[in-house]
């Protein structure tokens, strides 16, 4: 019987992993500190509520539910404290290492972040360019991958996934905000000109290429891989398509990026606007990796272009919006406050 272990498993990634790979598996031990909401789960998948840092309580699930893969998703958002993220990031990925090595788990997939190259001006990234973390979520991301290449000579296969943004069905956050406005028919501002190229990723590409990482050759998967979407136009393009679509009325509006940055940064300060320096900060440059890698070792190809990832995530929420939770949050899978920028929308 083969066992599966993925933690963050309630969490947006986690619950199209857990799905996806339910024919795959005999059992999945969906790991999570969040809530799940089990009616959207296979009836073989089993929940775990536990924090990753706490490691005696984690070795004692290791030991109960002995998995013999690992796919290791948890990660505390960068709207989390700096405390936190460094403890979950860190210390929560060391202690899963620590467990999958001792526990002679066959393979363990690191879900990381394309955050870990910064906001370089060449494009595009390939996995050996240099690694400059923005702020402390891209930092844990390097340090814990850091991790992950000590555990490799250790003997553990630790593939390393750096995918880019990910949306579709069940993304809320950030995106469900620009759905809404798109939705009410407003201007929807983008940070500059919109001329910059920001890659995206379908979720359900994301969760293909981390099955290939997880089932095929020990030799070819114990590497690091970039994945994002293989077609994506200027943000100013794609944000327009996705106006076009919803028949709203709704159209992009181009704003002065460094007066845009400077109250944004404001408004976070203030606790008035959810938006954090990540987001706004890298939304007028360009953001784009190679898949080359991936794509040449296992023939794999992502399905959804940026402009369809978008449309397809946002004809989920128009299809769902009466039955979504009205609870807010921090993480992808809820709503986020507006804050300060609901108003700024009623004005728009």
């Amino acid at each position: 019987m083969k066992t599966l272990l993925v933690t963050g498993g309630a969490g947006f990634l986690g619950y199209h992993l857990c799905n996806k790979l339910s024919t795959k598996f005999d059992k999945i031990i969906a790991l999570d500190i969040d809530d799940f909401i089990k009616e959207e789960y296979p009836a073989n998948v089993e929940f775990v509520h536990a924090d990753i840092v706490n490691k005696e309580l984690l070795e004692k699930i290791f030991n109960e539910t002995k998995p013999d893969l690992v796919v290791h998703g948890a990660a505390a958002l960068p709207l989390y404290s700096k405390k936190r993220i460094w403890e979950v990031n860190f210390k929560g990925s060391r202690n899963v290492l620590e467990l999958c090595l001792k526990y002679k788990i066959k393979r363990m997939v690191f879900i990381s972040s394309t955050a870990v190259y910064g906001v370089p001006e060449k494009h595009p990234l390939y996995e050996e360019d240099e690694l400059v973390g923005v702020g402390p979520y891209g930092e844990t991301k390097i340090a814990a991958e850091k991790l992950c290449e000590e555990f490799r000579k250790k003997g553990l296969c630790v593939p390393i996934i750096r995918p880019k943004t990910f949306i579709g069905v069940g993304r809320m956050g950030v995106f469900q905000i620009l759905y809404d406005w798109i939705e009410s028919g407003k201007r929807t501002p983008v940070v500059g000109n919109g001329k910059n190229r920001y890659q995206l990723l379908e979720v359900s590409d994301l969760v293909d290429a981390i099955e290939l990482v997880l089932l095929r050759d020990i030799k070819l998967v114990n590497d690091t891989f970039n994945v994002g979407a293989k077609n994506f136009k200027t943000t100013y393009e794609d944000v327009n398509a996705l106006c076009k679509y919803s028949k709203s009325g709704a159209r992009v509006m181009k704003t002065p990026a460094s007066f845009i940055k400077f109250s944004l940064r404001i408004l976070e300060m203030l606790k008035l606007s959810p938006l954090y320096k990540w987001v706004y900060g890298t939304a007028d440059k360009d953001s784009f990796v190679s898949i080359d890698k991936i794509s040449k070792r296992f023939n794999w190809e992502p399905k959804y272009s940026n402009q369809e990832a978008l449309i397809h995530s946002y004809q989920w929420y128009l299809d769902n919006e009466s039955s979504l939770s009205k609870e807010s949050g921090i993480t992808h899978r809820v709503a986020w406050k507006q804050g300060f920028l609901g108003i700024i929308k009623k004005i728009l």
